[in-house]
C-alpha cells in the first residue's frame, strides 16, 4: 500500500527496513516480542502511522514481508487488530483463527500470542487502556472486577452490533485525519471514548458477557430522582451512564431499567434533552456574530451535529440557526 494512502499518513511514527529497528519501536508502544522474517533474504519495509488520546490509539502497521511475532504476555492494553488488506494467522492457547478484512483479532492481556502476517498485510489496531477499560467495564456492572477481563479471539466484523463499534472507531480516525474540531472538545470526546468501551464490551464475547447481559436489581425511584439530579447538576461534564450509575450506587444496566421503567426513556436520552434546553438557553442570548451553533453544541456534547439538529428541531419546532438569529 502506497506511503501516501495508508490510514493516519499525517502521524507516521517511522518507516525502516531493519528488523532490529521495527522490532524495538513497536515494542516500545505496545509490549517487547520477537520478531522475524519467513522467508530468509526477503525484504523488510516496516511503517507505523499512529495517533494516541486519553485511553485509546490507533495504529495503522505493516512489515512488507511475511513476518512470524511472538510475546509472551502484555499487561497494558487490549489491542483489536483489523487487516485493511491480506491476512493474519492468530493463536493463543488453544484459540487460532485467520484475521481477513472481514474477521479481526482481539487480544487480551495477560495471554501469549502467535501471529503470522502475510506479505503485503496492513493493520488497522486500536487499543484500549487496559485499567481504563476494566474500571469501565466495573461501572458497567456496579462492582469491582476482580479477575482480568479476557475476550474471544475473533470478531466478526460483519456482526451489526460489531459494525456499531466500528462505525465509532471510523469517526475517530476521520477527525483526526481531517484534523477536525471534535478532537478539542474534551466534553463530546469522553463521550466517544467511553461509547467505544461500552460497545465493545458489549459487542465481543468475553468472560465477562454473561454478567453483562444478566438480569440486574430493580432501581427504587429515590435512585432515579438522585440521577436526575446529578444530570441536572452536571449537563455540561462528561457524563455517561455508567458513571451516573456509579455516582448513585446501582449497576448501568438496573439504572436504564429503572428509567425505562419510570420515565420511559433512558439517562442518556433525559441527559440529551437537558443539553437541548442548555443549548437553546445559549442559543437564545447569543450573538450570531460571536457565538456559532457549531462552538454551542459541541461545548455541550452534541458530537453528531447532524442528529443534534434534527432532534433539536424535533423538540423545539425550529432549527438551531433560526433560535439563534432570532
Amino acid at each position: 500500500m502506497a506511503a501516501q494512502l495508508l490510514p493516519l499518513a499525517e502521524y507516521e511514527r517511522f518507516r525502516t527496513h531493519e528488523i532490529d529497528e521495527a522490532c524495538a519501536k513497536v515494542g516500545s508502544v505496545f509490549s517487547p516480542h520477537r520478531l522475524r522474517l519467513v522467508e530468509h533474504g526477503a525484504r523488510l519495509d516496516a511503517y507505523m502511522n499512529a495517533v494516541t488520546f486519553d485511553r485509546i490509539g490507533l495504529y495503522c502497521i505493516g512489515y512488507g514481508a511475511e513476518v512470524l511475532i511472538t510475546s509472551d504476555t502484555s499487561d497494558s492494553c487490549f489491542f483489536v487488530e483489523i487487516p485493511l488488506v491480506g491476512i493474519a494467522e492468530v493463536s493463543r492457547d488453544r484459540e487460532h483463527i485467520v484475521a481477513t478484512p472481514q474477521r479481526a483479532s482481539v487480544l487480551s492481556p495477560e495471554v501469549g500470542k502467535y501471529m503470522r502476517w502475510a506479505a503485503g498485510t496492513c493493520q488497522l489496531v486500536t487499543t484500549l487502556d487496559r485499567s481504563e477499560l476494566e474500571a469501565h467495564l466495573g461501572r458497567m456492572l456496579g462492582r469491582q472486577v476482580h479477575r482480568p477481563l479476557v475476550f474471544s479471539l475473533g470478531m466478526d466484523l460483519l456482526r451489526p452490533s460489531v459494525r456499531s463499534w466500528l462505525s465509532i472507531v471510523d469517526l475517530l480516525r476521520g477527525e483526526a485525519e481531517r484534523g477536525g474540531g471534535l478532537l478539542a472538545q474534551p466534553l463530546a470526546f469522553k463521550q466517544l471514548e467511553e461509547l467505544l468501551m461500552t460497545q465493545l464490551l458489549l459487542a465481543q464475547p468475553s468472560n465477562y458477557t454473561p454478567a453483562l447481559l444478566g438480569e440486574q436489581l430493580r432501581v427504587a425511584p429515590p435512585t432515579v430522582k438522585r440521577a436526575l439530579d446529578l444530570i441536572e447538576a452536571h449537563a455540561a461534564e462528561p457524563l455517561t451512564t455508567a458513571d451516573i450509575a456509579e455516582a448513585v450506587g446501582v449497576g448501568a444496566r438496573a439504572l436504564q431499567e429503572g428509567f425505562r421503567r419510570h420515565l420511559s426513556a433512558t439517562p442518556m436520552t433525559y441527559l440529551r434533552d437537558v443539553r437541548l434546553d442548555r443549548v437553546r438557553a445559549e442559543l437564545t442570548v447569543g450573538a450570531p456574530r460571536t457565538s456559532t451553533v457549531t462552538d454551542i453544541a459541541f461545548h455541550w456534547g452534541f458530537v453528531h451535529l447532524g442528529r443534534f439538529s434534527l432532534a433539536y428541531r424535533q423538540r423545539f419546532g425550529e432549527t438551531p440557526s433560526e433560535t439563534l438569529y432570532r
